[in-house]
């Protein structure tokens, strides 16, 4: 029975270049071209004139003078700040320049990869997508992320194409840490003790988390992960208008609930008030009838009209 492994990954570490400078190798080119064409154009009328093996000489130093200029031209490489280069040599990796301006490596070095490495700050922006929250309610959520390339040889090596690789990530990302926590508390219960988090009231939080997961995904690939950001939040359309509803009736349940407890209050002080001062008093009959008037005149919606007693109570 044969047993398939699976291959190992080799981890490249990283190995800065300090090539030298490339402005001097280009003069030198430079100067190489242009001595080549003048020996073959003295090569040439050395021939003309006197056939022999100066004229032979002198051509063939100028073929060798440009095609040595145009290795050197090969070599020569140029980084702009906060860029990178990954160089390999015949298929293997033999390093990585960070510096920025004109150098000079070896001719033969290409470089990895799909180019350069920008190692600058980027922001991905991540559109909405549908997601099911804690409560299995769809919901909307989109993200900015800020990210860098702090390992530009992992950014080329361990994955394919490093900027595809955090888009994905972020997407898987996002969609399940937002599938951990619900859109809003539905149920109000004032007597637990621990809020649970929710995307609505604990966004910055979650997106927290979001990063530090995000982190993790994507580190072998040489990248930091800066911040995290929910831009775009809301409940998917197809419950969007319910939920409004929900939201209303919460909020008119809980506003009458603050008339009712202060319109309590108020008819008790009313009652104790005419007690301690003996301005009328009253059965259990007739402060029920009291109570009941002030209860509607406080707790109604709608301004009430004045009805004068011209009459006794009894």
């Amino acid at each position: 029975m044969s047993e398939t492994s699976a291959p190992v990954r080799r981890d490249i570490s990283e190995k800065t270049l300090h090539p030298v400078n490339g402005i001097l190798v280009l003069v030198g080119a430079f100067a190489a071209v242009a001595l080549g064409v003048l020996l073959f154009v003295l090569g040439i009328l050395c021939v003309e004139s006197r056939p022999g093996a100066p004229g032979v000489v002198m051509i063939v130093a100028s073929v060798v003078l440009v095609i040595a200029a145009m290795f050197l031209f090969a070599g020569i490489k140029v980084v702009r700040p906060n860029e990178a280069i990954v160089l390999t040599l015949f298929g293997k990796y033999y390093g990585t320049v960070r510096e920025s301006g004109c150098f000079f490596v070896n001719p033969f070095c290409a470089v990895a990869g799909h180019g350069r490495v920008s190692l600058k700050l980027t922001t991905l922006k991540n559109e909405k997508q549908k997601v099911n929250d804690a409560q299995g309610n769809p919901i909307l959520i989109g993200a900015n992320v800020v990210w860098r390339i702090v390992d530009p040889t992992k950014a080329v090596f361990n994955v394919d194409n490093y900027q595809e690789f955090i888009s994905i990530q972020t997407d898987s990302t996002i969609r399940n840490i937002a599938r951990l926590y619900p859109y809003d508390i539905v149920d109000d219960n004032e007597d637990d003790e621990v809020v649970e988090k929710t995307l609505r009231s604990s966004s910055q939080e979650i997106a927290c988390n979001m990063r530090d997961e995000l982190q993790k995904r994507v580190t072998e690939a040489g990248i930091i992960i800066e911040e995290v950001k929910i831009t775009d939040l809301a409940y998917s359309e197809e419950i969007a208008a319910a939920m409004l509803q929900r939201q209303q009736a919460t909020a008119i349940i809980a506003a009458r609930a603050k008339i009712v407890d202060g319109a309590v209050g108020m008819v008790k002080m009313a009652l104790d008030k005419l007690s301690e001062d003996e301005i009328v008093v009253l059965d259990d009959e007739r402060k029920a009838a009291m109570v009941s008037n002030l209860l509607v005149v406080l707790c109604s919606g709608k301004d009430t009209q004045p009805v004068v007693n011209s009459g006794s109570i009894y």
